[in-house]
């Protein structure tokens, strides 16, 4: 049974060993289209833009929080049984968090508006997964130690949190250069989700003391619920054998990806404001939506309040009774005092929410725009101009089931006039005080070109690092400035 224990522990682990969703390097890297989907009022410059299908955008950020690969794995001696009590189970706490992301662009393009040059358009879809989930602290000690040595302590069952889905996005965004001064954008969201589920609103405990008639007590105080759509469908294809399992799941996912899944709505905002020549300012708030879900839903609930002996035996009336009654009885009474229900109600999950901000001082040599509209606008303010170099600060926040998590960034940006710009940044979150990260973009004709990786400093062995990040792609951009 312990091995049993560890088996699932490690799996949990690797599961969720994803975490963030914050782009720092792409934030404000106005020569790559995707930052758009960052900030839809950022400055754009293009006339039109068209990504390469699939690999126009590609993210991907892998984390552990609190042990990596090398703790676990060295061959320092150490019985892995051991370093996995330690480590984990000892070392980790229930606010260590265990999450990620990956995002695919399946269409990214954009144009500018023939009767109005100060207007942007863009669109397109891609494909995003998201888990978070907390170490389950409590849960990992009650299966690791038992309840025989922690007489009298509460195991808390709000340890457990966790959510994830798989999801396509459709969008369409406008872009509008309000003055020289000031841009602003919005973005409409659909959404259609493949798979979601979620545990986030737990509580109760289960505590042992001594017991009266027997020599332990056991008590469960539960209010646990467990939500989940868009997996019992390909669970019933995986279990049928009169049914091709490859055919059937990529028939349900077409489905679900061409708008046949719970379907959900939101909008981005975002704006670019230029205090003067040199110093620019900006701003976004992300997903803010929801998805109902109403297709294959099965919400499983556990809650009541049991308190038990186990079996009680009185001798010498209960020699003649059947034990299986007896132990039949006591799964009863428990049943009836902590309900167990499972059901196919519709819920609502709300998207994690994302906020930017960022400013940006610019200095050394203009580098002339190729804006087709850079300073002969009519419309006023001060028109934010593109300089050799930039510096700046970048605050990240999005909102997670124990909270908001947040990230600070400092950046430098350097350009090669307008064919390559690279910027390097340094990062300091909940878990990194020395996330340093690189990205570039080379123009090539009308072919750009980005790579950015984060967490550079760890890659010398990478097997002990918290936390790898990177992102790119190819896109097709045109100026057509004469």
């Amino acid at each position: 049974m312990k091995y049993l224990q560890i088996v699932y522990l490690v799996i949990f682990l690797c599961c969720f060993s994803l975490r963030s969703q914050n782009k720092q390097l792409l934030y404000d890297f106005n020569e790559v289209p995707q930052s758009l989907l960052l900030n839809p009022g950022m400055s754009t410059s293009y006339k039109w833009y068209s990504g390469i299908p699939i690999i126009s955008g590609v993210a991907l950020q892998v984390a552990s929080s609190g042990v990596t690969v090398n703790d676990l794995l060295a061959n320092d001696g150490i019985d892995f049984n051991t370093k996995l009590r330690e480590k984990v189970v000892y070392g980790l706490t229930f606010r260590d968090e265990l999450s990620g992301t990956y995002q695919i662009d399946i269409i990214n393009a954009g144009y500018r508006s023939r009767k109005n040059e100060n207007v942007f358009y863009s669109f397109g879809a891609y494909n995003e997964g998201d888990w978070i989930g907390y170490f389950f602290k409590d849960y990992a000690l009650l299966a690791f130690d038992g309840n025989t040595n922690n007489i009298n302590k509460k195991f808390d069952l709000s340890h457990l949190k966790t959510r994830g889905e798989i999801l396509n996005v459709y969008h369409f965004g406008i872009n509008k250069k309000i003055s020289n001064q000031f841009s602003l954008g919005v973005r409409a969201k659909l959404y259609s989700s493949f798979v979601n589920f979620n545990t986030t609103k737990n509580s109760g405990y289960f505590l042992t003391t001594q017991g009266q008639n027997n020599i332990l007590r056991n008590t469960l105080v539960a209010d646990l619920e467990i939500r989940t759509s868009g997996i019992f469908e390909i669970k019933d294809i995986l279990d049928n054998d009169d049914i091709d399992n490859g055919s059937g799941i990529s028939s349900i996912l077409t489905t679900r990806a061409l708008l046949g899944g719970n379907l959900g709505l939101g909008f981005d905002l975002g704006f670019t404001y230029n205090l003067n020549e040199k110093t620019a300012i900006t701003g976004s708030l992300l997903d803010l939506g929801f998805i109902y879900h109403n297709k294959d839903v099965r919400t499983y609930s556990l809650k009541g309040t049991a308190s038990t002996e186990g079996i009680e035996v009185i001798l010498p009336d209960d020699l003649a009774n059947s034990g299986e009654d007896q132990w039949q009885n006591l799964v009863d009474d428990l049943e009836s005092l902590v309900a167990y229900e499972v059901n196919n109600k519709n819920y609502i999950s709300f998207r994690p929410t994302k906020l930017n901000a960022s400013i940006r001082y610019g200095f050394g040599k203009e580098i002339e725009s190729r804006q087709i509209c850079n300073c002969t606008s009519k419309i006023g303010g001060n028109s934010g101009r593109i300089f050799k170099n930039s510096i700046g600060g970048q605050i990240y926040v999005i909102n997670r089931p124990r909270g908001p998590q947040t990230a600070i960034t400092a950046f430098y940006q350097h350009r090669f006039g307008n064919a390559m710009s690279f910027k390097t940044t340094y990062t300091v979150d909940k878990y990194s005080f020395d996330n340093v990260g690189f990205g570039g973009s080379i123009q090539a004709g009308a072919v750009n070109m980005y790579l950015m990786a984060d967490n550079l400093l760890s890659y010398m062995n990478i097997f002990n690092s918290h936390y790898a990040s990177v992102q790119f792609g190819i896109n097709i951009i045109s100026w057509d400035k004469k």
